[in-house]
């Protein structure tokens, strides 16, 4: 029976840098991955002439600071090297009707403060005093980190902190005096998080926005698929094996409840620790119900599924700007409020588009281009009565809408363009990546689950002995960014305690 110090459960973006990182340090490692590539949504797709990026927007947190735990200092500590591409603007917002505006925002610290104070006169100092804050709140983080904290002095010194941690991103804004056209603007990436602000975390916000502003949005070259290349090329450097095709069926339990294996292709296979980038709900589902504690059973289903999404990706026979379309990123919404948004996501309520050939140059053949069309919606909005032979025509009118909000509202003709297109919905998600009802954005980073309390509360999380979860589903909540760094943080503390046991 083969025996390993760690298996990782999942190839996607967690799991790979878990177990990069675990490899790294010595550890004899294998991941397995039920796909016959690696990445999970960091991947692409070939359609005729185009290979379209199949999910990543753009990556937040790419400062190279060594102290720190952003995407670049990680991959620059595991030896993983992607060529980049510093984005000069973060996004154009357009908001329709008598409140609406269209706003183009530029990134760096200095340029997000000028083109706020020309969308909104008076508004930079307030602005300025909100980014200003995360200097403070990572500093009261890493207070927290290095020991038990006292807390007069948590309550003193960093008392913002205290107080970011517990209301929303609406609520501090407004304190700040932040005036309300300026927080709608800043307010645009919520779709992000996949959380409105009324109800999203402030700290977790400002962290991602104070990013995206200070060390600018990146995206390689080639594509996301890219970056797990690297991070397997880097693993498998240091001694870590991986093999594709090989689905976990089973996660295996001592007398005790401690996890102590998986089996994969009929096999049993044992290891000391076991990382799983797969979510709870469906490592609970491939376990003796026996062996799981019932308070993890409870954590997992009071949980609510975070958001999922229509996509369409289309490749064009022109070029952007023989088409008119200027911008890498534009967010469209019904709506300034991101609650209404959030209520009118199946009607135009906010959606985002992407064209990737304004961000890289050469994304696509010359004289052609690619648009990417994210499209929110929630597990429970997908059609459950959809039988079988109404898909096709579901999902096809669902974007042609779309296509056509987009084209009235910025002017352009794509339709008589498209050359290829490629739709996916819940119902691919959940086949490819097998998330509950084929949502991405995991668990729903709102009120009592938000990134601040499931930090607070990490250790109670944990109820399996030998068992870590990292991804998406872990502290920071999804996308990119959090999952590499969610990565890098559980394979810290596997190797904390392989190292106490040995």
């Amino acid at each position: 029976m083969e025996r390993f110090d760690v298996i990782v459960v999942g190839a996607g973006n967690g799991g790979l840098v878990a177990g990069t990182a675990v490899a790294k340090a010595g550890y004899k490692t294998l991941i397995l991955e039920k796909h016959n590539l690696p990445g999970g949504c960091a991947t692409s797709f070939v359609r005729g002439r185009f290979e379209f990026e199949a999910a990543l927007h753009e990556l937040c947190d790419s400062s190279a600071n060594e102290n720190d735990n952003g995407v670049k200092s990680i991959f620059t500590r595991l030896g993983v090297e992607v060529p980049m591409i510093y984005e000069k603007t973060l996004f154009r917002t357009i908001v329709k009707g008598e409140d609406g505006y269209d706003v183009r925002l530029n990134s760096g610290y200095d340029g997000f403060l000028d083109s706020m104070e020309q969308a909104v006169p008076g508004c930079r100092e307030s602005v300025k005093k909100y980014l200003d804050l995360m200097a403070l709140l990572n500093e009261a983080q890493d207070y927290l980190n290095n020991g038990v904290p006292n807390p007069a002095k948590l309550m003193g010194k960093y008392g913002d902190f205290v107080r970011a941690a517990s209301h929303s991103s609406d609520e501090i804004m407004a304190e700040f005096g932040i005036p309300e056209k300026a927080k709608n603007i800043i307010n645009t990436y919520w779709g992000y998080l996949g959380v409105p602000c009324d109800d999203l975390n402030a700290l977790h916000y400002l962290s991602m926005v104070e990013s995206y502003v200070s060390n600018k949005p990146v995206m390689p070259y080639h594509r996301s698929h890219e970056l797990s290349l690297a991070l397997v090329k880097a693993f498998q450097s240091y001694g870590g094996e991986i093999r594709y095709n090989s689905e976990v069926t089973e996660f295996i339990y001592n007398s005790a409840g401690a996890a102590v294996g998986v089996k994969a292709g009929g096999k049993e296979i044992l290891a000391r620790k076991i990382i799983s980038n797969i979510i709870p709900n469906n490592v609970f589902n491939i376990s003796d119900e026996t062996k799981i504690p019932k308070s993890a059973v409870k954590l997992a289903n009071a949980r609510k599924l975070g958001l999922s999404f229509i996509t369409a990706y289309i490749g064009l026979d022109a070029s952007a700007e023989e088409l008119g379309i200027e911008d890498y990123s534009v967010f469209i919404c019904n709506s300034p409020d991101t609650r209404k948004q959030f209520e009118d996501r199946l009607n135009y309520g906010m959606y985002v588009v992407n064209c990737l050939n304004n961000a890289v140059p050469g994304a696509s053949e010359e004289g052609t281009s690619m648009l990417f069309f994210t499209l929110p919606m929630m597990p429970e909005d997908f059609p459950a009565d959809l039988k079988a032979e109404d898909y096709k025509k579901y999902k096809n009118d669902y974007v042609k809408r779309y296509i056509e909000d987009y084209e009235k509202t910025l002017g352009v003709s794509i339709s008589d363009h498209i050359e290829e297109i490629a739709i996916a919905t819940p119902v691919t998600f959940a086949r490819y990546l097998s998330t509950p009802a084929g949502n991405i954005y995991a668990y729903s980073n709102e009120g009592w689950d938000n990134v601040v309390l499931r930090t607070v509360f990490d250790n109670i999380d944990k109820k399996i002995p030998n068992l870590s979860f990292c991804g998406g589903h872990g502290i920071r909540g999804d996308g990119y960014s959090s999952a590499y760094m969610t990565g890098a943080m559980t394979a810290e503390k596997v190797i904390a305690e392989l190292r106490r046991e040995m």
